[in-house]
């Protein structure tokens, strides 16, 4: 990496992104038709998006507005029609080995352990010993002493998640990719998983798009909070969060008011 580059830089310039709608549309008079067949189906329009080495930024926005189809091609998984992306100034063609991506649902192997799971990322490691060292440093680090020979079906839900950002941070990755990876989890194992996030976040210091709809979590977690229109997507809101962590919205008139403004700009006028 030459010198005046930041490593898990992210510069995104005039992306759009559409498609041609290849079905027929509903012969159901009373149904919305949508778009019809040979249409274009325009998901995201100019977004323009620069963030620095080492920033956590949540993406907030409606269901189905772009958000995963945004990361999916800063990630390298999707591409767009026009635009591009640039990660420490290189462009985006494809997956990096040096980006991880968490998906929304588990993606532990069912058949290896804790350990093994862990260990993937590594598995090409010549040294053995340095490799098993790594995979107990990350497990200690997502508190899962003592479930290395677990396999998945006997962890809870958010032991799972932990075992997953194990896995994730051991290949020692310059940008991490959360689309909503505390989906389906239980109230208060949420709450853990983003004290979890939180504080590997301030350990490792690496650059975090993470994907969100809870508006609560975004203010919470992140550095920075990016809100999203309605399809197609434009960024309606980008401020970042100066409130240090820990943060609770009754301590922190700013911190609320903040909340307030995005609680609003996605069309909801009050803030429970």
């Amino acid at each position: 990496m030459g010198l005046g580059v930041a490593v898990g830089h992210i510069l995104v310039e005039n992306l759009h992104k559409w498609f041609v709608e290849r079905r027929s549309a509903s012969r159901i008079a009373d149904e919305n038709p949508g778009p019809a067949k040979g249409d274009r189906v325009f998901v995201l329009n100019d977004i323009n998006l620069e963030i620095p080495d080492g920033e956590l930024v949540c993406i907030l926005g409606p269901s189905g507005c772009g958000k995963t189809t945004f990361v999916r091609i800063v990630a390298g998984f999707d591409t767009p029609t026009a635009g591009k992306v640039l990660t420490d100034g290189k462009p985006v063609n494809g997956p990096s080995s040096d980006n991880i991506f968490v998906f929304q649902h588990s993606g532990l192997l069912p058949w290896m352990t804790v350990r093994e799971n862990v260990m993937l990322g590594l598995r090409r490691m010549k040294d053995r010993k340095l490799m098993a060292e790594k995979v107990q440093e990350y497990i200690d680090i997502v508190d899962l002493v003592g479930f290395e020979d677990h396999y998945p079906h006997q962890l809870s839900g958010g032991m799972q998640r932990r075992a997953e950002l194990a896995r994730a941070l051991v290949v020692n990755p310059e940008i991490l990719f959360m689309d909503e990876p505390f989906a389906g989890l239980d109230f208060l194992t949420r709450i853990k998983m983003r004290e979890e996030v939180i504080n590997m976040h301030e350990f490792i210091q690496k650059t975090i798009i993470f994907i969100t709809h809870d508006i609560d979590e975004a203010m919470i977690m992140a550095d920075r909070v990016v809100v999203f229109s309605d399809r197609p997507a434009v960024i309606k809101m980008d401020v970042k969060i100066p409130a240090r962590h820990p943060r609770d919205f009754s301590c922190d008139p700013e911190l609320e008011g903040l909340r307030r403004q995005v609680y609003t700009e996605l069309g909801v006028h009050y803030a429970l």
